[in-house]
């Protein structure tokens, strides 16, 4: 799919038709026709799904006759908990802007409506890069916030007192816990991506000797996206302690389990010592012919059952 935008009177708007007079063209998915067809109408290559998939520094950032590209990973359906991680490649020359992604983060669906909606002015494609790579850093703060809710209200649930009768479903609170972590992992590595490309893009944007406006929201860029990196770094250590203390009442709880069955094992020792006493039935044991034997017998057991179990109560081991 190909989606075209010009710049008319600074502002940005859809645009139908030549690409050439495009000033970003944002391809999803695209066919082999439609990136011959964009290749042939801007006169630069553009970068395969392989190559965005490449790790090294110099495959992601690279400039090649006078088109900067610039790849890194972002994420999308983050609200759904499950998040689908992709590169998004930006090419850039002095004439146009081309992003190449073969997934759908919501920013690149946000990002011209809003633009329009604030009137946002725009020079070229390199102030349409820019104020998507701050919408971008946007969204991923906005992410993060969320993620900060989720992570306070879990901890307030995994620490309130327990109810009697209400089991907790600490399954439930580990899936939660992984989801997060998850979430927070991505992010974190999308930051990582992002710092680089905006350092990158500063350098791009002094050897083309931009407005000083235009470099200076280049710096804050790289600003957000450590303070961002902060905040996340933050956050994956409580989503760690959450975790720690899940296994910990995982283990409070099972030592409690344990703790019963061996308080019962000592209950109902000292009972099962004399019935099997008593039921040894030798000739000479006095207490066979005796008319009360049974009641004295059942009358033991019941006292050394409810001795140790008065013992431990006054101990508060129960």
């Amino acid at each position: 799919m190909i989606k075209s935008y010009a710049l008319q009177d600074k502002l940005l708007v859809p645009q139908e038709g030549n690409l050439a007079e495009a000033a970003w063209v944002d391809l999803h998915s695209p066919t082999p026709e439609e990136e011959r067809a964009v290749e042939a109408a801007l006169n630069f290559e553009i970068p395969t799904h392989e190559e965005m998939h490449e790790i090294e520094i110099s495959s992601r950032l690279y400039t090649y006759k006078n088109t900067a590209y610039m790849t890194a990973v972002l994420p999308a359906n983050s609200d759904s908990g499950d998040p689908a991680m992709g590169p998004v490649a930006f090419a850039l020359t002095r004439t146009h802007l081309v992003t190449i992604r073969f997934h759908d983060p919501r920013v690149f669906t946000n990002f011209p409506a809003r633009a329009q909606a604030t009137h946002a002015e725009m020079d070229g494609p390199q102030d349409v890069l820019v104020g998507l790579l701050e919408a971008i850093i946007d969204r991923q703060a906005d992410i993060l916030e969320r993620s900060a809710r989720d992570i306070d209200r879990l901890s307030r649930d995994i620490f309130r007192p327990a109810q009697k009768g209400t089991p907790r479903d600490f399954q439930a609170v580990l899936e939660k816990v992984g989801q997060m972590g998850i979430l927070n992992s991505n992010i974190r590595d999308s930051l990582l991506t992002m710092d680089r490309l905006s350092a990158f893009l500063m350098q791009i944007l002094d050897k083309n000797q931009v407005e000083a406006d235009l470099r200076a929201r280049g710096k804050t860029l790289g600003s957000d996206l450590k303070s961002l990196a902060d905040h996340a770094n933050f956050l994956s250590d409580k989503i760690t302690f959450l975790l720690d203390a899940t296994l910990g009442l995982i283990s409070i709880e099972q030592n409690g389990i344990i703790k019963i069955f061996s308080v019962a094992a000592v209950i109902f020792l000292p009972p099962t010592l004399i019935a099997s006493l008593y039921g040894m039935n030798f000739v000479n044991m006095p207490e066979l012919g005796w008319t009360y034997g049974y009641p004295f017998a059942l009358g033991l057991m019941v006292l050394f059952a409810v001795l140790p179990y008065l013992y431990f109560k006054y101990k508060k081991w129960l």
